[in-house]
């Protein structure tokens, strides 16, 4: 065991110079100042995310890989230079497991088209958790229908975790893919998924893991995980939207057939057949979302700048004040209490409406969520129409869940 003087500590984040980096954090809502509290629907950019991709516009813009001109090979650098961010951020082997899409929600579409789609036969099954987003459902959904697979969901606990032995007692000779949320955009929970991909990697499963709630909140690590696809969107760590990627095992692209045809992903066309280009082209068909490519390469540099350990220990001392807080309401209850929890939480008053609760808070110039957040299978297993959330990120304060919290006493007295 290390001495307690050899501890490296993690130094606190400066949440007000962090704050100072967001624009838009210095608006007001309704004539009070915004309390940004949805970031996991979509967290703010900061300055340079914004700088970055609009240099791009206003000082080389052109279409990447095709031109010999200046502009063209500058571009070319940046939006390359972002697949090397990516790369390292997820600490993958080569740029050759990174493929840009339009998000998640694209990448996993793409694993379901390209990977699962040939390969399926009737009887074949899909395990995915309780827990997921719809945009790791509808494509194993659709898939399956196409194929004659079948779609198996893994349970959860009343406090929304993942019940992995379950989990594994699902598992036959017929599993062919594991799905699995990193982190819940809806409970919060942090998922095992180190040990859910080692169980699936066993018996020769592959294995989906979304990762859009993990990336702006904890360091990944691909290898260390062990899956064999990573989909993450840009805009919630920090990054534009319309932009995302997939990583990818390289011997599992090499074999996959592109989902969709066009520029970019070939190397020779003619009528008697195509060449397809190597990785990861052989899946970018088209212009890319060159611009947002290369802010969401801007958004992994500030989170390096930033330093992830303390923007989480920040992002948990709030989640425990805020938790804390919110257990003592008369009437309220929080859904989602995992011992393992990312900085968001969902909850139900007594009483009242999600959504009347969200409107009302509004004018007290506090954004948060309301709704099933794209996981109805979480509502239906609670029992609730919908919840109202807050979600916190590196630029979040003690005081506004404290602005929030008498918001949220205010319309509680309204909707009683």
């Amino acid at each position: 065991m290390a001495r307690a003087e050899d501890e490296v500590l993690t130094p606190p984040l400066d949440v007000e110079a962090v704050r100072a980096e967001f624009p838009i954090l210095s608006r007001t809502v309704h004539g009070k100042p915004l309390v940004y509290l949805d970031s996991a629907a979509s967290a703010q950019r900061p300055r340079c995310v914004i700088d970055a991709t609009s240099r791009f516009y206003s000082e080389y813009n052109a279409n990447v890989h095709r031109g010999v001109h200046q502009l063209s090979v500058e571009a070319s650098e940046a939006f390359e230079r972002s697949r090397q961010l990516v790369r390292d951020g997820l600490n993958a082997s080569s740029e050759r497991e990174i493929v840009f899409t339009r998000g998640a929600t694209e990448a996993i579409n793409l694993v379901a088209q390209a990977w699962a789609r040939p390969r399926l036969r009737p009887g074949d099954e899909i395990i995915v958790s309780t827990m997921e987003h719809h945009s790791n459902i509808v494509p194993w959904q659709l898939v399956c229908e196409q194929t004659g697979a079948v779609l198996k969901p893994a349970p959860i606990n009343d406090r929304g975790e993942l019940r992995v032995d379950e989990l594994e007692a699902l598992i036959t000779d017929r599993t062919k893919l594991i799905g699995l949320v990193h982190v819940s955009n809806a409970l919060g929970t942090v998922n095992p998924v180190e040990r859910v991909c080692a169980m699936a990697r066993e018996r020769g499963i592959v294995t989906v893991i979304d990762g859009c709630q993990a990336l702006p909140h904890t360091a990944v690590d691909v290898r260390a995980i062990g899956c064999d696809f990573y989909a993450f969107s840009a805009h919630k760590m920090y990054g534009p939207t319309g932009i995302g990627a997939l990583y990818g095992r390289e011997s599992l692209l090499e074999a996959m057939p592109p989902w969709q045809g066009g520029g970019e992903m070939i190397l020779r066309v003619s009528f008697e057949g195509t060449t397809y280009n190597e990785l990861p082209h052989k899946f970018e068909a088209g212009t890319p979302n060159i611009a947002g490519a290369i802010g969401m390469g801007a958004a992994f540099e500030f989170l390096d700048r930033i330093g992830i350990d303390a923007i989480a220990a920040h992002e948990q001392d709030l989640l425990t004040y805020a938790t804390e807080r919110m257990q003592a309401i008369d009437g309220l209850r929080i859904l989602g209490t995992a011992e393992h929890k990312g900085p968001v939480i969902s909850f139900v008053v007594d009483g009242a409406h999600a959504n009347d609760i969200g409107t009302i808070v509004d004018h007290f110039g506090v954004a948060l969520r309301t709704g099933h957040h794209c996981a109805m299978p979480v509502m239906q297993f609670f029992d609730v129409p919908a919840t109202a959330r807050v979600s916190f990120g590196c630029y979040t304060t003690r005081a506004e869940i404290d602005t929030f919290l008498d918001a949220l006493n205010h319309a509680r007295t309204m909707l009683a």
